[in-house]
């Protein structure tokens, strides 16, 4: 067993993981702690615990020290300094003309480094701003691309619910999120509608995903015969927190159909009965030619194109990525040509 802190340096930021050497530390207290950046000045999040050795977790370092009234106050000057730095960066990308927006400054605790975040649709020399950075702020500099749900956490912003958002008040970390997710939930696919502020897909579509699967394991899918106290009949809409479903039930005359809403409880699925297609009255099962494959191939067509744009994918093909067809046969051989052995003139 491994005793271990958990420390937070920003607001929902990710939270790492330190040795605490044996030292009791309460949840909201103060540290100072040895990163890959340098002294850095952080939150107890996690109080002491201990877990076992096959968690995957990298090796700790020892906290350094508690905090103090001092180090708070280091903590406001640097960004107080940061603030300035920002407003500074942002003469001088106008000043040299590059396609960057800046987001965010930040010093370190001990101030041996200032970081600047920015956004960019295209990779940017900025070798030179660098360089004049450096000789104004007289520290090392760097300066880091982030990506748009980056640059969302970082700036915040209220969401379409109307609260603040996820991944700026309470989300650690950015977990995937894909297009199938809103489809279980029977949301509609317009992106408007399922795209948060970053223009990606949102991170609460997951929330209650688990939840979804788990419950549509257990329920028939739309066009599904399935048998009910009412007779036999086939399904025409499912709702899954209610785990209720829509079937419309065959009649004597077989002519005619009624609606009925039956609790999933009350229904049992007649697997030997062959399902029509959902797209025709085709219920042979052998779907070739019906409407079935052209639907559903131009229904996977548009779900591909959707979730490449949500998620951020490029489109087009790049000249790195693109092959030319091979059209040659295996047993291809170039003709034989003799070299020229004469030498050429020289002119």
């Amino acid at each position: 067993m491994t005793l271990i802190i958990g420390v937070r340096f920003k607001p929902a930021g990710k939270i790492y993981y330190f040795d605490p050497e044996q030292t009791t530390y309460e949840k909201g207290e103060h540290v100072i702690v040895e990163t890959a950046r340098g002294l850095e000045y952080g939150e107890v999040v996690i109080s002491n615990r201990e877990i076992s050795a096959d968690e995957d977790i990298p090796p700790v370092k020892p906290i350094v020290r508690v905090a103090t009234p001092e180090d708070e106050v280091v903590v406001k000057e640097n960004n107080t300094r940061a603030k300035e730095a920002f407003f500074i960066c942002k003469t001088k990308i106008l000043k040299h003309n590059l396609n960057m927006k800046l987001i965010d400054a930040e010093y370190t605790f001990d101030s041996t480094k200032l970081l600047f975040y920015f956004t960019s649709e295209e990779r940017v020399d900025f070798r030179e701003l660098v360089k004049e950075l450096a000789s104004i702020f007289r520290t090392r500099i760097e300066l880091r691309q982030i990506g748009v749900r980056d640059e969302t956490k970082l700036c915040g912003g209220i969401g379409i619910c109307g609260r603040s958002l996820c991944c700026n008040t309470f989300l650690n970390d950015f977990h995937p999120v894909s297009i199938k997710m809103a489809k279980d939930q029977n949301l509609s696919l317009n992106p408007i509608k399922i795209s948060g502020i970053c223009g990606r897909l949102m991170c609460c579509l997951q929330y209650e995903d688990n939840c979804y699967v788990e419950i549509r394991d257990k329920m028939p899918e739309v066009g599904e015969i399935v048998m009910t106290p009412e007779g036999q009949g086939e399904v025409l809409s499912v709702t899954v927190l209610r785990e209720q479903i829509k079937v419309a039930v065959d009649k004597k005359d077989k002519d005619t159909k009624e609606v009925f809403v039956f609790s999933s409880n009350d229904i049992k699925l007649i697997r030997d009965n062959k399902s029509s297609c959902g797209g025709c009255k085709n219920k042979n099962g052998d779907h070739q030619g019906c409407c079935k494959t052209s639907k559903d191939k131009s229904a996977e067509e548009l779900d591909i194109e959707l979730q490449k744009i949500l998620e951020g994918d490029d489109l087009k093909t790049t000249k790195k990525n693109h092959k030319r067809p091979n059209n040659k046969p295996n047993n291809h051989k170039k003709p034989y040509k003799p070299k020229n052995d004469i030498p050429k003139k020289k002119r």
